[in-house]
């Protein structure tokens, strides 16, 4: 069960450099492909968010690439700074993805309200989860251990629960962008290209983390078993 887990842990691995190199490759690409209206990033943040009443919203560049995020306590959406003042199709993707959460924090979407709940208990389990069954196998504590691997449960909930969230942003993004005119019909497809390589990554997170699980209970077992 070690070994087969161990593979699969490889595997997905694999599969997640794959998905990083295709998100990289694909928001380079686009990046360098400017819209037709001479928009930026902040300006579309800016007019999604105004055209959906939420002009107590603010917009501001965050230091980093793909640093971009919505923060629901400040009420902000941060871009990246190469975001906020880019014209590019892909920066315009982007931004109106994290407007997306912005709408959705402002009409109680269930989902984001979930993930905001795990939070804490997710937080824990990415922390402590690892280490405590690492230790607990080692010290031959396997109530600790066994503490650790359902910490790191609560990582793996959390993510999933992410899924419907991330992709929901993603679809109201290019809903915006199509329907205020922000985009034309031909630069859509490559603003949906960048968001599907973007929502891949949090699906390779998510099979990383359960393979991660997998292990450390396969670990788990074996030791009952001595």
């Amino acid at each position: 069960m070690d070994v087969f887990a161990l593979i699969l842990m490889g595997l997905v691995f694999v599969a997640s450099l794959a998905i990083q190199g295709g998100l990289q490759a694909t928001f380079a690409r686009f990046s360098r492909v400017a819209n037709s209206r001479g928009l930026t990033g902040a300006q579309v943040a800016r007019a999604i968010l105004d055209a959906h009443g939420l002009t107590q919203v603010r917009v501001e560049p965050v230091p980093g690439a793909l640093t971009d995020h919505y923060d629901p306590h400040a009420k902000v959406v941060r871009l990246s700074e190469p975001n906020y003042a880019s014209p590019s199709l892909a920066a315009l993707a982007v931004a109106a993805h994290e407007v997306g959460h912005a709408v959705q924090d402002a009409q109680g979407y269930a989902w984001l309200r979930a993930r905001a709940s795990l939070w804490p208990a997710a937080s824990l389990g990415s922390n402590f989860g690892p280490l405590l069954v690492i230790l607990g196998l080692g010290m031959g504590a396997l109530g600790l251990a066994k503490l650790g691997l359902y910490l790191y449960l609560a990582v793996a909930l959390f993510q999933l629960i992410t899924l419907p969230v991330e992709f929901d942003a993603s679809r109201r993004a290019l809903e915006f962008l199509r329907r205020m005119g922000l985009l034309s019909q031909g630069e859509l497809g490559p603003a949906s290209q960048v968001l599907t390589w973007a929502a891949l990554t949090y699906v390779a997170a998510l099979a990383s983390s359960l393979a991660s699980i997998l292990y450390y209970a396969s670990l788990l077992m074996g030791r009952r078993e001595e």
